[in-house]
């Protein structure tokens, strides 16, 4: 059950990355979403090229977090499935 939750975790965490990062520069689901049309004078605060960039950031950082742990899982791979030496 770790191992599924781990792999699962880790494509989360990958595919909410790179979400992130695109989503922010896309007219159609960040410029035209229900909660500025309810609330339209966060358009500008949620228009700012900062905060897309700070957004896309989180995004890159999601990604770079997912490769992180799936680097350190193929790294452990190998030492997962050996019995430790009797003495």
């Amino acid at each position: 059950m770790g191992r599924l939750f781990r792999i699962l975790l880790i494509l989360l965490c990958y595919v909410l990355g790179v979400v992130l990062v695109f989503v922010p520069w896309s007219g159609r689901f960040w410029e035209r979403n229900p909660l500025l049309e309810r609330y339209p004078a966060l358009r500008p605060y949620v228009l700012n090229p900062y905060l897309r960039g700070a957004v896309s950031g989180l995004g890159v950082l999601d990604v770079l977090i997912a490769v992180s742990a799936l680097r350190r899982r193929m790294d452990a791979s190998p030492g997962e499935n050996s019995a430790p030496a009797a003495n």
